[in-house]
């Protein structure tokens, strides 16, 4: 959520900002916005004024009595004054709901590093890691090589489920565990605390960490009960510090949680989802900072430099895009996606990396404060990275470490966790 004083105060800024992410529609948020604020503001100080004048009549009914004089006329406007507080009160209510309900809607403001672009067709690439694998052969898909091993079942999953669910069988099931087991360690190492978060929320949690408008359509809701299925352990891990503040000495707080998670997202228009790159349930470890305002663009750099080690370290090849002004979401003031390659020769996104400035935290109210006992100083900025999400990460061992019998080689940091086996066959 924006700080409302930055859009009294800097207005022209916030619509720069929707000019660039290509959002129109918001634009007249913005104004909208303006206006109930200024309203409100304005209704404030007339129940302000009501009130004094009540306290000035009030006083002098007193004194008027106290003279012995006719007191009639005040004390007839002194009646009247109550319901004109009560009304104006009503009008200060609806227009502080509309004007939060608005604020709740604005994008987060866009760092001066995003790239303008319309949609992931504009995404820019900083760099390319590692080099494709040269087949001397028709390459497969994950869906054919896991298929033909007898490693993955999505006929059962769907008998028993639906579309977007599946089976992972054997060794590939055990490889899914291992490269978590493995990611933990990898993150734990560098001074992350291991969380396992509860895999469901409330609504204003929920409401805290994202803008259930746009992405509540992804989530799954617990029929008659005020809890969802979390889409990612970033969000429970996010809400975990709501309406508190935390001493600046505790700061910052990192964080790598494990979960499964849990999205309606299958078969999205335009979207790749063959097999396992776009389900419904999937296991993925976030990486998570609690920080001091001054230091959240250096960890960003951090997270990134964290999920490239790890892909390297599995020797993936990928690459690492500057998500454009049109595509980034509402929450991220600048995002990276590293995309890994797939057999058709084509990148797509495994997964991103957030820094989200004090925007979560204004929506879940979590600052921070310099000393024990002093009042709070301001607000955190939150970061979020998806180290890994092991589906996508299959995909691409499976696709880039295949051979031509069929087989697929496991990465040698995953062996030892494999009892170790050297391929899936």
């Amino acid at each position: 959520m924006l700080d409302i004083k930055l859009v009294r105060e800097h207005p022209e800024l916030i619509r720069q900002d929707l000019q660039k992410r290509c959002e129109p529609e918001k634009l007249q948020m913005l104004e909208d916005l303006i206006e109930y604020d200024v309203q409100w503001r304005k209704l404030l100080t007339e129940a302000e004024q009501l009130r004094h004048k009540r306290k000035t009549i009030t006083a002098e009914v007193a004194n008027l009595k106290k003279q012995r004089k006719d007191a009639t006329t005040q004390i007839e406007q002194a009646k009247a004054i109550p319901q004109q507080i009560k009304d104006v009160e009503t009008q200060v209510a609806d227009y502080r709901e509309k004007a939060d309900s608005l604020l709740m809607k604005l994008p987060n403001v866009l760092h001066e590093s995003v790239p303008y672009g319309k949609d992931e067709h504009d995404n820019v690439v900083e760099r390319v890691v590692g080099k494709a694998p040269q087949f001397d052969f028709e390459p497969k898909s994950h869906v054919e090589l896991a298929s033909d091993l007898g490693l993955i079942d999505f006929e059962q999953a769907a008998k028993v489920a639906g579309h977007g669910f599946y089976y992972l069988k054997g060794d590939l099931a055990r490889l899914d565990f291992a490269i978590i087991t493995y990611t933990i360690d990898f993150l734990r190492n560098r001074g992350y605390t291991l969380i396992a978060p509860p895999l469901m929320m409330h609504r204003k949690p929920y409401l805290g960490v994202t803008d259930l408008e746009f992405f509540g359509d992804q989530l799954y809701k617990i029929e008659n009960d005020d809890l969802y299925l979390i889409a990612t352990s970033e969000h429970p891990m996010a809400a975990s510090y709501m309406d508190e503040v935390i001493l600046q000495e505790n700061l910052p707080i990192k964080y790598v949680g494990v979960s499964p998670c849990f999205r309606k997202e299958v078969g999205a228009h335009g979207k790749y989802t063959k097999g396992l790159f776009r389900v419904h349930q999937f296991n993925k470890i976030e990486q998570f900072i609690f920080c001091h305002p001054d230091d959240s663009w250096k960890f960003h750099e951090e997270l990134q430099k964290n999920s490239e080690d790890l892909y390297q370290s599995l020797g993936l090849h990928y690459r690492v895009v500057n998500v454009c002004t049109g595509d980034i979401g509402i929450i991220a003031a600048k995002k990276y996606d590293i995309e890994v390659w797939m057999a058709d020769q084509t990148f797509r996104e495994s997964g991103s990396n957030s820094n989200c400035t004090d925007y979560q935290a204004r929506r879940l109210n979590i600052k921070y404060r310099e000393k024990e006992g002093q009042s709070p100083a301001d607000y955190v900025h939150t970061l979020n990275n998806t180290a890994i999400a092991t589906s996508r990460t299959l995909i691409a061992i499976l696709e880039q470490y295949q051979q031509k019998d069929g087989t697929v080689l496991i990465p040698d940091v995953l062996r030892p966790l494999m009892g170790g086996k050297e391929r899936l066959e």
